[in-house]
């Protein structure tokens, strides 16, 4: 069709000429001859009369016309097919040449992606994902201690469905710290201080650890959990509080919201300034005994040197002595503790149950030096030198110092919290709110009592029982704290004590004891409550099944038969404190005893309660 085309666009001039010539020699004719021509081609004639030249013309025109006209179209035609052929030879050519270079393209990136993989497989170590922490809790809990954990629990037990985020600046999730001077000193596994799994005095066995890391859930992913949990976010420290916009601010510079807040920050161990004024050489060869990273090194400490000597004569040093004590027989160390007091424990204990327990101690394998003030500390020819200052001189390879705990308070500026200048710590009212939805629980946190005034307590069973309260007050319960907290020490499987409210041994003190006998042991009483921890497994409850054996006399006891007894401490005649020595699983009744508040004429009749003289 394109070809017709072009040969009539060819052709069309010439016919329109042809036609044009015809029109004209008509047009002569008839004014020449004044009648109409006669257009009947049949009777033209080419002879020379009556006009015959002009259509011999004619012909011979039109004729030549239409035979250059099919002369061209022959000749277009065929040029036409000639030009296909080239253009199809061509583009046949062009893909050819093509198809070699799309081989060596896909040869290129082949190698690219060969060698980008080759890249991926030496890299000696792939840039991190940094994730995308949650900017909002509902429930934000500072610090990951026993008091965190509790209070996390309580109220996913109220509220379900609860978020709740735990911040931490340990690499650990919420542990337990008692062990860490108890039961995993007395583990026979060689590998305890990885497995963090130790027997408790019953033989049964357990971790240090409240939950396996199963029972977190993890922090990017709170926010997205249908049924709420529980997070922990180890290695990060809070060191920022907006009270007003309730957010705090992290270390790293992150910001997190919440809606309600629980500082459970602990303490800090106290040091002694003659240590840190001593100089590296000596700071370097200090324990100050917390964590777990504490436990781990000192355990290592203790098979490498020859000597360690505790400073400190309250719970945690005599705990540590003991341990040490019975494990030097077997690894050859000699393990010395010294205290400025009269005896262990001298500010808890009565005198003479603390001159007691200190020879119970000499006779676990320490020695003990009682009013040992010390002077300087210095390192001198590879050992560490303490002078007293009544003149003695102690030389050591290691020091552990058990002086105390300073209350961590580190956001209270920030914060605009008050820190009480009697007993450190947050100031918090009975419900443990320090401002509008931020609570405090724990060592930190600085109480009103509403049964024994302003306290604060450094104990596992308080930070329980704090944590606990506290985590129902931030789910809307305004509770009062009024359920006291107990606590407990171990000087190894044979001996300890259970203790409730204020024990100060400058109050007035009364004690009624009884002969010990073989169920009187903190390992039988384990084996009675089947675990270790055995704040956790008395109730309330229990203080209304039990009867005082009101008939029974007390039997003389001989003196210095300390076996188990109750020791009752008094301010205005009124029952403030209460220590049950190797007197176990009784602490309900010892809680009822000081919730009451009366004033009692016998105490060897409130004694009989306690059913110390069955055996």
């Amino acid at each position: 069709m394109l070809k017709c085309r072009a040969a009539w666009r060819r052709l069309a001039p010439l016919a329109r000429a042809s036609s044009t010539l015809c029109r004209q020699n008509a047009k002569r004719a008839v004014l020449r001859n004044e009648r109409r021509p006669d257009l009947n081609c049949s009777q033209m004639s080419t002879a020379p009369s009556g006009g015959g030249r002009e259509n011999t013309l004619y012909v011979v025109l039109v004729g030549a016309a239409c035979l250059g006209g099919g002369v061209y179209a022959y000749r277009t035609v065929l040029g036409d097919k000639q030009r296909y052929q080239e253009r199809i030879s061509e583009i046949a050519s062009r893909t050819r040449r093509v198809e070699p270079e799309q081989q060596k393209c896909s040869s290129l990136v082949f190698t690219l992606e060969h060698s980008a993989a080759v890249v991926q497989e030496t890299a000696v170590e792939p840039t991190p994902v940094v994730p995308v922490l949650p900017e909002h809790a509902p429930y934000l809990l500072i610090g990951g201690g026993t008091a965190s954990f509790a209070a996390a629990r309580s109220i996913r037990a109220r509220d379900p469905r609860a978020r709740v985020l735990i911040i931490t600046d340990e690499q650990d999730l919420p542990y337990m710290r008692p062990p860490l001077s108890k039961e995993l000193w007395f583990s026979d596994d060689p590998a305890v201080t990885e497995t963090l799994r130790f027997k408790q005095w019953n033989g049964k066995e357990r971790s240090i650890y409240f939950q396996p890391p199963s029972f977190y859930v993890d922090p990017v992913e709170l926010t997205k959990v249908e049924n709420g949990g529980v997070a922990v976010m180890t290695g990060k420290k809070v060191v920022h509080m907006d009270v007003r916009g309730n957010k705090v601010r992290l270390c790293d510079g992150s910001e997190i919201t919440y809606d309600k807040c629980l500082i459970a920050t602990g303490g800090i161990p106290r040091n002694m300034q003659v240590i840190e004024r001593a100089g590296e050489e000596v700071t370097k060869r200090t324990t100050l005994f917390r964590k777990i990273d504490d436990f781990k090194s000192l355990e290592k400490i203790s098979r490498t040197v020859k000597s360690i000597t505790i400073i400190g004569g309250g719970f945690l040093g005599s705990e540590l002595a003991c341990a040490l004590g019975r494990k030097s027989a077997d690894v050859g160390l000699e393990v010395m503790q010294m205290f400025p007091e009269k005896g262990n424990m001298g500010k808890v204990l009565p005198e003479y149950l603390s001159n007691w327990t200190t020879e119970k101690v000499r006779r676990e394998g320490v020695q003990v030096l009682t009013e040992a003030l010390v002077k300087n500390v210095n390192f001198k020819e590879g050992k560490v030198e303490i002078k007293l200052k009544d003149g003695r001189v102690v030389k050591t390879d290691h020091i552990v110092a058990a002086v105390g705990l300073e209350p961590n308070v580190d956001l209270a500026t920030s914060g605009g919290l008050e820190v009480d200048s009697d007993f450190g710590g947050y100031r918090v009212n009975a419900e443990l709110q320090a401002r509008s939805n931020i609570w405090v629980a724990g060592d930190a946190a600085c109480f009103y009592d509403i049964k024994l005034g302003r306290r604060r307590v450094e104990h596992h069973d308080h930070a329980v029982v704090s944590g606990r309260l506290a985590g129902e007050n931030m789910t809307g319960a305004s509770k009062p704290y009024w359920h006291q907290s107990m606590f407990w020490s171990d000087l190894g499987p044979d001996v300890g004590y259970e203790a409730i409210g204020i024990v100060d041994s400058s109050l007035p003190t009364v004690g009624v004891f009884a002969k010990a006998t073989a169920k009187d042991t903190p390992k039988a009483a384990t084996e009675q409550s089947g675990t270790g921890i055995r704040s956790e497994s008395e109730t309330e409850a229990v203080a209304g099944k039990m009867s005082p054996t009101l008939s029974t006399p007390i039997p003389p006891v001989a003196k210095d038969d300390y076996g188990k007894g109750v020791i009752f401490y008094l301010r205005d005649n009124v029952v403030v404190g209460i220590i049950l020595w190797n007197v176990f699983n009784r602490m309900p009744i010892a809680r009822k005893i000081i919730k009451d508040g009366e004033q009692h004429a016998d105490l060897n009749e409130v004694a009989k309660l306690f059913n110390i003289h069955e055996d």
